[in-house]
């Protein structure tokens, strides 16, 4: 068990959230920003570390990632400096930056904070877009909620 404490404390002290994207990495700027491979004219904005992830796990997305900290939310107090907003603003309005892509949940709160984040990004002359909603790969239409489905009517496009 020690060894495992003293991992713990080891990536306490070292793991820190980087400076342009707030990814959470032993260096700053962090291995995703420092990639090579990787399109900075596309950021793909997030809530959380672990949304990152997830997207990385999808596959083909090869842009820069904005990591929020969070979501705008009334109920919970937290008010747009309380998110890195501005650091987004000051990267797609640096130049060369074509599009913003809104990875926001579906929830109530991640709405309001795309919402809130297109305004923002409007007068930038960036495309901001955000993903898509509705039926899930190997959904069954009658299982699916009525907020899904509208979701997916809503968003449907030519085939």
């Amino acid at each position: 068990m020690l060894p495992l404490a003293a991992a713990l404390s080891d990536a306490a002290e070292k793991v820190r959230a980087c400076s342009n994207c707030g990814m959470l990495d032993a260096s700053d700027p962090c291995a995703l920003c420092q990639a090579a491979d990787r399109d900075d004219g596309l950021i793909c904005v997030v809530a959380e570390v672990g949304d990152v992830w997830a997207l990385e796990r999808a596959g083909p997305f090869k842009g820069r990632y904005h990591v929020l900290g969070g979501v705008l939310s009334a109920l919970d107090g937290v008010r747009p400096d309380d998110l890195r907003i501005a650091r987004l603003v000051e990267r797609a309005s640096a130049g060369g930056v074509r599009e913003v892509i809104l990875a926001l949940s579906a929830t109530v709160d991640g709405q309001t904070t795309a919402h809130y984040l297109a305004e923002r990004l409007a007068p930038l002359g960036v495309i901001v877009s955000r993903l898509s909603h509705g039926v899930p790969v190997g959904g069954e239409l009658d299982l699916l909620d009525d907020g899904t489905l509208f979701a997916a009517l809503q968003s449907r496009r030519p085939s």
